[in-house]
C-alpha cells in the first residue's frame, strides 16, 4: 500500500511538473488519467479482498458482497468527482 501511495505521489508531481511545461488542459489529463488508474486499483484491490473473504466464510458472502457494492461505489463516486475538477481545470484555465 504504502508503495503504491508512492508511487502515486510521484506521478503527481510529475503532472504538477507536466503542467507548468506543457499547460493546463495536459495538466488536467493527466490528472485525470491518475485519477482513473488510483479508482481501478482500488476496485480492484477491494474485489480482489472481497473475493478472498467469502471463499473463506461462503456463510458470510451476503454480507461481504454488500460491503464490497457500498465501498465500490463510494471509489467511483470519488474518482467521478476527481475527473470533473480535471475537466474544469481544462476548462477554466
Amino acid at each position: 500500500m504504502l508503495e503504491q501511495m508512492t508511487v502515486l505521489m510521484q506521478a503527481v508531481e510529475v503532472a504538477a511538473q507536466g503542467a507548468e511545461l506543457i499547460g493546463a488542459k495536459a495538466g488536467a489529463a493527466i490528472g485525470a488519467g491518475i485519477v482513473v488508474i488510483g479508482a481501478g486499483l482500488g476496485i480492484g484491490k477491494l474485489a480482489g479482498a472481497a473475493m478472498e473473504g467469502m471463499a473463506r466464510q461462503p456463510e458470510a458472502a451476503k454480507d461481504i458482497k454488500g460491503g464490497m457494492l457500498v465501498a465500490a461505489a463510494l471509489i467511483e463516486g470519488v474518482s467521478l468527482f476527481g475527473v470533473v475538477v480535471c475537466m474544469i481545470a481544462a476548462i477554466v484555465k
